[in-house]
């Protein structure tokens, strides 16, 4: 894989692993596959009044998907199922399925949108999010 996709910036929030592991109580868990690279990635939320009060995620996945559970996991609470379609937004901009300049922790994620094959990638996460607000 192209060094120009594993940039400082995505290696850092993979890094950073922020919202790695389990929810004690969790209110919704979903789990999300890739069968065509293997990942996967499990999202528990704690929802109070409709809204993310706490967030985890389990990837099993490339450092891509690793990256976008993190970025998700620091924006995602406090929001409703229509706050985090905006954060999809975002995200779907910094790899060019949407027009428009994707904000910050995203826009790291504007290498990938020269390699198409790994949109899902960066999207997994969001589904999982998404199926379990559902």
């Amino acid at each position: 894989m192209s060094d120009e996709l594993y940039q400082a910036r995505i290696v850092t929030l993979a890094k950073s692993k922020t919202g790695a592991g389990k929810l004690s109580a969790p209110t919704r868990s979903a789990r999300r596959d890739n069968p065509l690279c293997g990942d996967r990635v499990m999202i528990d939320v704690k929802l109070e009044g409709g809204r993310i009060a706490e967030i985890a995620h389990q990837v099993r996945g490339c450092l891509l998907c690793q990256a976008s559970a993190a970025a998700l996991a620091a924006t995602a609470v406090g929001r409703d199922a229509a706050g985090v379609a905006e954060l999809r937004h975002d995200a779907e901009r910094a790899i060019g399925r949407e027009s428009g300049k994707a904000h910050e922790p995203f826009d790291a994620f504007e290498p990938v949108a020269n390699h198409k094959s790994r949109h899902e990638c960066v999207l997994l996460p969001f589904e999982a999010l998404e199926d379990a607000l559902s």
